[in-house]
């Protein structure tokens, strides 16, 4: 599966620039020709492409300082194992989440969640769970963010368990995940057209909707101008903080599905 977007970079900032593997967007911070972080990396088997990426933006023989994980999902794991084994760097994940990242434990898909073509065959994702104990260590408790001055980490449960956000006050730059995301994630049509609308999480995959909520609330309070979500375009501006508010105030109506086996 693919998307229009897929195979482009954007940079929203001098430091902040992400892209598109397939249908999810992975982030890299840091200015080019100095130090960076990866944060995410994309779908199965596309860790050569994101290291051709990496190598195009901060050159040749580059490597991240470390990996962050917003959660462990295929779509944000897909190229972790070959990119440890040619980087070699630390991977920093939420505690809760070491049960998917250390082979112990795997997602299960919701398919029969109300949504769209995509929530019904998610029980076709891979849903196995990543083993990378050697280079697995947790975030700092005091929340900030290992070779990112300025950035702080928020954990965003409702999606997955240790699911994480990152947030930088200085611009008010939003690195999301999967808690609030640019795209209907469900829809086929939307997906591959990468039509912007701001969404709560992708339902297939959400095991707890109160949590959700109360994730959405937090990144609401923090009224970003820059948002970078897992899924979906960049939002900036006005138009973000309008559609973030109207999630937060309506996430029961407009992001709840009316069935799913985690629906109450």
């Amino acid at each position: 599966m693919s998307s229009v977007g897929s195979g482009k970079g954007v940079e929203v900032g001098p430091d902040l620039y992400y892209y598109t593997n397939q249908i999810v967007n992975v982030v890299m911070i840091g200015l080019p020709g100095q130090s960076w972080v990866l944060v995410d990396t994309g779908m199965p088997k596309c860790g050569p492409e994101i290291k051709d990426v990496a190598e195009e933006r901060f050159g040749k023989g580059t490597r991240p300082e470390c990996i962050i994980l917003t959660h462990g999902h295929f779509d944000h794991v897909g190229g972790l194992v070959y990119l440890l084994e040619e980087w070699q760097v630390p991977v920093y994940a939420h505690s809760e989440e070491f049960p998917y990242l250390t082979g112990k434990q795997s997602y299960e898909p919701d398919s029969s969640v109300e949504g769209g073509v995509l929530a019904k065959i998610s029980s076709i994702y891979p849903h196995d769970p990543v083993d990378v104990t050697a280079y697995l260590q947790s975030l700092p408790h005091d929340h900030t963010v290992p070779h990112l001055a300025g950035w702080e980490w928020i954990h965003t449960p409702g999606h997955s368990e240790g699911h994480i956000s990152l947030y930088r006050e200085a611009d008010r730059a939003l690195v999301s995940g999967d808690a609030i995301v640019a795209v209907r994630q469900d829809s086929l049509y939307k997906v591959i057209l990468q039509i912007s609308e701001l969404n709560g999480p992708p339902c297939y995959l959400t095991t707890d909707w109160a949590a959700a909520e109360q994730s959405v609330n937090k990144l609401y309070v923090l009224k970003p101008d820059i948002l970078i979500s897992g899924h979906g375009k960049a939002m900036t501006g006005a138009d973000l903080r309008a559609e973030l508010g109207y999630l937060n105030d309506n996430f029961k109506e407009v992001a709840v599905p009316a069935h799913g086996k985690h629906v109450h």
